[in-house]
């Protein structure tokens, strides 16, 4: 009678839930699941890492966007607050700038106004702001050519006090850096400033400009010269800490937030960080990567997710399986959910029954 009761007591457990620390792969995509239109469940393979390499990165607090590189003045552009000295060749017996005996009238230190313009004598107000040191001169040239007809014109400027940049953090000397020459870059700034502090892991680049904040790791503008942006004037850089993360729940070796190490982390790295799965409990064809997307990026077309709570489901027991995760990227915020094998479940109860049988005996024994 006693084995009776305990073999009652042990399936009532099991229709009740043995306990478990993460959920089985049925209960997060089962058919249920799958019929609801509020959650998108792909599965990662060699056939549908093409579409999803395409669709847009999730609108997270740590990713942001990357201005284009630019492309350098052939010569320099002139600025508010430069300064410039306007030299006019006039060949003229009756000369209306020169003086009589003289050939030159010399202009020197005339400081480009906020607004970027210049005043010359018979010229006016003259905007020379944006425009290389030959456009300036060209411009300065046919304005004086209107009322002195055999003129010629000699432009020299000298960079104002505004053209600099910001070093605000995480460099070895942080300040300001005078900016002369158009190809200035994002590297060649770092540089100047001593390089990257090297308490930081896995370095980030800040840049303010304007209203704009736009970052990226170091090590890819390192890698890829697109990405060694050209500065401009007023522009404020920080090196700082990846601020990124990803969760690792379930029947993984380590449930923590994993910060990442790298620039990039694939599904298979991720594996590597959080210490593998766990053996006896783990079902490695139930790998989930729980995401969730920005509504714009919600496409009906498949250039993008079909919802944004999207999940997406790694086999590692197939080739394809660990190629395809060593391919698929983890984004700030996701969540790797190893999910628990029935069989464990399965494990757990037999030794439960085990257990509570030879308890059982042993009572009888009394």
């Amino acid at each position: 009678m006693r084995l009776i009761l305990t073999a009652l007591l042990l399936l009532s457990m099991a229709s009740c839930g043995l306990p478990r620390g993460g959920a089985l792969q049925s209960e997060i995509i089962g058919n249920e699941t799958q019929e609801r239109s509020d959650i998108a469940i792909y599965r990662v393979s060699r056939e549908t890492l093409s579409s999803i390499s395409r669709w847009p990165a999730p609108n997270t607090n740590g990713s942001y966007s990357w201005p284009n590189r630019g492309t350098p003045a052939a010569d320099k552009p002139i600025r508010p607050f430069d300064l410039v000295d306007v030299i006019v060749w006039d060949s003229e017996e009756n000369s209306l700038l020169a003086s009589p005996g003289q050939n030159t009238v010399r202009m020197q230190d005339m400081q480009v106004s906020p607004a970027g313009t210049i005043f010359l004598p018979f010229v006016g107000t003259l905007n020379i702001a944006g425009l290389p040191h030959s456009a300036a001169r060209a411009r300065i040239q046919r304005k004086y050519e209107e009322v002195i007809p055999s003129a010629q014109v000699q432009l020299n400027v000298r960079q104002g006090t505004r053209g600099t940049i910001s070093m605000v953090s995480g460099v070895n000397r942080p300040g300001p850096i005078q900016v002369d020459d158009p190809n200035f870059t994002i590297l060649n700034a770092i540089s100047a400033a001593g390089g990257p502090s090297a308490q930081i892991q896995n370095p980030q680049v800040k840049l303010i400009r304007g209203s704009a904040t736009y970052r990226r790791p170091l090590e890819q503008v390192l890698s890829n010269p697109r990405n060694d942006a050209l500065l401009l004037p007023g522009d404020k850089v920080a090196i700082e800490k990846d601020d990124r993360y990803f969760r690792s729940l379930g029947a993984a070796s380590r449930e923590a937030i994993v910060p990442f190490e790298t620039a990039e982390i694939s599904a298979l790295d991720a594996m590597s960080l959080i210490g593998g799965l766990t053996d006896m409990r783990a079902n490695p064809k139930g790998i989930l990567i729980l995401r969730e997307y920005s509504p714009k990026a919600v496409r009906a077309d498949r250039s993008g997710p079909g919802n944004t709570r999207s999940v997406f489901v790694i086999d590692l027991t197939t080739a394809d399986g660990l190629f395809s995760a060593g391919k698929f990227p983890i984004y700030h915020q996701d969540t790797v959910l190893v999910t628990e094998s029935s069989v464990a479940s399965a494990t757990l109860l037999f030794t439960l029954i085990k257990q509570m049988t030879g308890a059982a005996f042993d009572v009888s024994r009394l």
